[in-house]
């Protein structure tokens, strides 16, 4: 899996789908994340099967995520994950996720979503066997959440991906994936825009003369950590690829690391049973 991917969230348009790959696979990505949640996966099998001969790959050349969404959660998700399949129609899929632990209509501490998972990752490992699925993983889950899934599946989840940035480093969530092998995977590098205009994020970036965002970006894959930045913008989607020709120095990831303060910018799991 690239350490670099370009997440389509909110990317909602056949046009802005079309739009940000053409300029992704131009800028060297080849991992592109998507959920049946984002109502985009027809659109983004349609634009890679269009562009990828255009640029000079195959379908083999890109690694492509998606997730299986909350309302197929238990005895929907062979549905939910054959939906997936035929709305990309791309042959397998490289990475599918469980996108949320908890099941839609159900309250947090409703005691069938721990069933409802476990459904859930049965059928994931049946469709891995298959070949249809490449590689399975989890995303939201909390230490708790994966040391139940480590403690009954047949197959150990490849991928856990979930909020990361300066602010929220994740460590305990981390280190539970270190222990297990799992790759910790970020999304919502940027705090939802919020870090961009950090003091501490501005100068480091104006010392090194990037952008903040190329500077967060930076400050995980330097940790080994895949990120999936989000962007319509064929200019920004280029700058952001940019995380490969330079380093930053033990004190700034320290200055910046020193961020953390436990802030989420994004939806919390940590109630679900």
């Amino acid at each position: 899996m690239p350490l670099l991917g370009l997440g389509t969230y909110k990317l909602l348009s056949p046009e802005d789908v079309y739009r940000a790959v053409d300029a992704a696979l131009a800028a060297g990505y080849r991992s592109f994340d998507t959920a049946a949640v984002y109502q985009n996966e027809a659109d983004l099998g349609r634009a890679l099967k269009e562009l990828l001969p255009k640029h000079g790959l195959t379908r083999e050349d890109v690694f492509i995520t998606s997730k299986l969404g909350s309302e197929d959660q238990g005895e929907r998700a062979m549905k939910g994950a054959l939906n997936s399949l035929s709305q990309l129609e791309l042959g397998y899929i490289d990475l599918y996720l469980i996108h949320w632990p908890g099941t839609q209509g159900l309250a947090v501490a409703d005691q069938r979503n721990p069933g409802n998972r476990a459904q859930s990752w049965a059928t994931l490992e049946e469709l891995h066997a298959q070949g249809k699925l490449k590689a399975i993983g989890v995303s939201n889950y909390t230490p708790a959440h994966m040391r139940e899934l480590m403690q009954s599946c047949k197959i150990p989840p490849a991928v856990l991906q979930v909020e990361f940035h300066p602010r929220l480093c994740q460590t305990k969530l981390r280190s539970v994936c270190e222990e297990y092998g799992v790759c910790f995977q970020a999304y919502s590098s940027l705090g939802k825009g919020k870090l961009v205009t950090d003091p501490v994020v501005m100068e480091v970036a104006k010392n090194c003369e990037r952008t903040p965002a190329q500077v967060l970006l930076r400050w995980a894959v330097q940790q080994g950590v895949p990120v999936l930045p989000k962007s319509s913008n064929p200019d920004r989607i280029k700058d952001n690829a940019r995380l490969f020709d330079f380093t930053l120095s033990d004190t700034d990831m320290d200055r910046l690391s020193a961020l953390d303060c436990g802030q989420k910018y994004c939806r919390d799991s940590k109630d679900i049973v």
